[in-house]
Formats: structure tokens, sequence, C-alpha cells
């Protein structure tokens, strides 16, 4: 090696992205462990995981992106509204532009030679590559030994028999390194994104049918708890004090917000998807709350709540 390599490390917070990064500093490599987030996925499990393997995460928000690609997929979606193949190249981009600008020497991912049949198959993992711009400039440390030569290999930067020859779909192999370094705490292989989720991915679907130009203010109230789709609103009734709270934080100005004044209810709030007159938009929140409230008496008196100047 004529020079310290410099990598920057897509670090997901799983089994396979800690291994790696710890593998190239163990062979003198200078790791930079990178984390994205958006509105539906945060950093928190990353970041755990990289204080016990002892790095410093770098956060990286890319929202505004990945709501439009979530929105508009070009390889589809999985099982949810989770457009897996397009986050990854978007990622991948982002990360090449932070390694050009900031002359990191390579990126590195954790991707398992089959781990995943339909992402991380040969032609597919060339094929992202070249999407995003990183064709041979993308090191895999767990899988390197039977993919193609990278270019920090042909520059001397890093050495073939670092690395490993895994493929397939069994843990056994890095589990096996977990061991080796010691990991304590192992990460287990499901994902933090809550696009997977068959609730939310189904809120998201009816979101996107009623208003097209859906933003993350409207991703961020369909989170939590009870939502309905009624007449030309979207309407979020809290179910403990918790979520009322929430509701409270996430209102925007043109949302109505109603609370039960003289009876035990919850908060409700109404945020218009397309353009209906305040009459009705007072008339479907209170029909839901008093629908989920108790006790309810005979002239219950409901608050409509004001915009608060400080917003």
């Amino acid at each position: 090696m004529t020079k310290k390599a410099k990598a920057l490390v897509l670090f997901s917070g799983g089994l396979d992205s800690m291994l790696s990064a710890l593998i190239l500093k163990e062979r003198g490599v200078k790791v930079t462990p990178m984390c994205f987030f958006s509105h539906f996925f945060k950093c928190d499990k990353a970041h755990l995981f990289a204080k016990d393997a002892g790095f410093k995460l770098r956060k990286e928000d890319f929202s505004k992106e990945h709501l439009k690609i979530v929105k508009n997929p070009c390889f589809g979606r999985g099982s949810g509204m989770n457009p897996c193949i397009d986050c990854h190249l978007l990622m991948l981009k982002k990360a090449g532009q932070i390694m050009r600008k900031e002359e990191y020497d390579f990126v590195v991912t954790g991707e398992v030679l089959g781990q995943r049949p339909f992402s991380q198959n040969r032609r597919a993992l060339e094929l992202i590559e070249k999407r995003a711009g990183l064709k041979g400039m993308i090191v895999r440390p767990l899988s390197l030994r039977v993919l193609p030569e990278t270019i920090p290999e042909k520059k001397g930067l890093i050495q073939r028999e670092w690395f490993y020859d895994i493929k397939g779909r069994s843990r056994k192999p890095q589990l096996a390194l977990a061991r080796r370094f010691k990991i304590k705490n192992i990460p287990t292989p499901a994902g933090g994104c809550i696009l997977t989720d068959p609730v939310f991915s189904q809120r998201l679907k009816e979101l996107f049918e009623l208003k097209k130009n859906f933003n993350g203010s409207d991703v961020e109230l369909i989170k939590s708890g009870r939502v309905f789709f009624k007449n030309n609103f979207l309407i979020v009734v809290a179910r403990n004090e918790s979520e009322c709270k929430e509701l409270l934080k996430k209102r925007k100005r043109g949302d109505l917000v109603l609370e039960p004044h003289s009876f035990p209810g919850p908060t409700v709030l109404v945020r218009r998807i397309k353009k209906s007159p305040r009459s009705e938009m007072i008339d479907c929140g209170i029909k839901l709350l008093l629908d989920y409230a108790k006790n309810v008496p005979e002239d219950p008196v409901i608050e409509i709540l004001p915009f608060p100047k400080s917003c």
C-alpha cells in the first residue's frame, strides 16, 4: 500500500455493514460509516451499533430525494410500498457524490452475493454500480473474492486476500465473523423501513390515490393514530395522550384540531386533501371524535384549537 486508504461505508446498523467496516478497519483503512435517513427510516439503530463497534457515525438526510422515488420508482416495489432497488441506488449515487467531493478512495457496502436473489445477484450488482456511476468503485468485503476485481485493488489500496468469499442466504459465516470480532450485540437482519409495514403501506397507498403530490408532512401525520380518509379529508384520531401531543406537533396551517372540553375523548386532526368547506371539515372531525369518546353528555362541548402564533 502506497497510502492509507479512505473508505465511505454505507452503514445500516445491520450485521453485514458492521462486519464490512470492521474488516477494513482491521487492515488499516480509514473508515467512515454513513447512514442515510428519511421520512421512512432513521439512524437510531445504526448509531447504537456504530458506537458499540467504536465508530463515529455520519448521518445524511435525503428525505426529499427519497420521497420522490417512493412516489415513482423505476424498479418497482417489494411486498409493501418499499422501492428497495431504487432506494439502494439513490444511496450509492449520493455516496458517490460525497466520495468524489471529499476525496474518499472508494465506497463500501455489506452486500453479499446471492443473499437476496432479486437485488443481490451478480447482474443486479453490476447494474447498480453502473447506474450509480461507481463501476469498479464499490468494495463488498464479505463477497469480494467471488466478484470481479475492483479499481481500489488495481491501485494497490486494498488486497483481495484480506476479504471473504461469502455467498448465498446462510448467515453462519457472518455469525462466525461476529464471534471473531467479539461483537456482543448482534443486530437482527430485519430492517427498520416503515415502508415494509403492511398497515403503514396501506395508509400510504390510500394517501397516494387521493393526493398524488403528498409531502413529508402528510407522511409524518399517518405514522400513528387511527387514520381515516373520508370525503376530501385526511383525519387522524389519537389513541392515547402521547399521540395527542404528537398530533399537535405535526399540525400545519390550515389543519383543524378538535378536542373534547366537557368529557374524556381523543384529539382529532383534520387535513384537507382537496378543496372543501371548513364546515364539512368540522362535521367529519366531530363525528369521529364522538365515535371514539367515552361518557359523552347530551350537550357535548368540543373545542377547536387555534393555530399557535409561534408556528
